[in-house]
Formats: structure tokens, sequence, C-alpha cells
């Protein structure tokens, strides 16, 4: 198990529909299934086999994978 300290809690994401970028701190707890492109509107979702949407596009995997090396759902 990594040390919580360890655990980075901002990631960019990137919207694969516009490409609009933006920083965002991620929820410790919790697997963000959906998220509201600020540039576009386009809902984001997960891509199969991840389990949020910053694991499929974001600089930075969720905090649950990052500390347990899967995902938390």
């Amino acid at each position: 198990m990594a040390d919580q300290s360890a655990i980075v809690m901002q990631s960019t994401i990137t919207c694969p529909q516009c490409g609009h970028v933006e920083t965002e701190t991620m929820p410790t707890d919790a697997c963000q299934f959906f998220y509201d492109c600020k540039g576009c509107g386009e809902v984001l979702k997960p891509l199969e086999g991840d389990c949020c949407v910053y694991c499929s596009y974001a600089t930075v995997p969720c905090p649950p994978v990052q500390q347990n090396g899967k995902g938390c759902c």
C-alpha cells in the first residue's frame, strides 16, 4: 500500500472531443464516472476497462488506483 502523502490529488484532464485542458482536484474516496467538459460541454465517461474519467483522460490516475494499483469500483 502506498504512503498516503505520496498520493497526487491534482490531475490535468483533456477532453477528447475539443481538446480543452483543465486541472482538477480528484476525489479521494470514490471514482468519478462523469465529467462535464468546461470547453464544449461534452459529458465524459470512462473508457472500457477504466474505473473513472481521470484514469481515461487525465495525466494522473485517480487516488484509489495510485494507492491500490487498481480501481475502487
